[in-house]
């Protein structure tokens, strides 16, 4: 499946949910990720975001696709270097 995740998260805890996040997905902006994710991982995500949140404060969303066929992102002003745009 396809997923965005967007959070919002107090800024003593945005380090962590960063590192977290970027383990499973591609940064696309300050705190929005996007990629394709199996059901399994995107459990160990939200397992290992639940660990470091607040829920009483921080808020993580998660839109899920199906499938990236009916996906589209338009982007104004300057896009963020993917991951893979690295060469290492």
């Amino acid at each position: 499946m396809f997923i965005i995740l967007v959070y919002d998260v107090k800024e003593e805890r945005v380090a962590k949910a960063l590192k977290i996040c970027r383990k499973y997905l591609t940064w696309v902006q300050n705190s929005v990720f996007e990629g394709e994710i199996t059901e399994a991982k995107l459990r160990m995500l939200k397992d290992e975001l639940k660990g470091v949140m607040d829920e009483t404060y921080d808020s993580v969303i998660i839109y899920k696709f199906r499938t990236k066929q009916y996906y589209e992102r338009e982007t104004l002003g300057i896009e963020k270097p993917s991951h893979e745009d690295f060469i290492v």
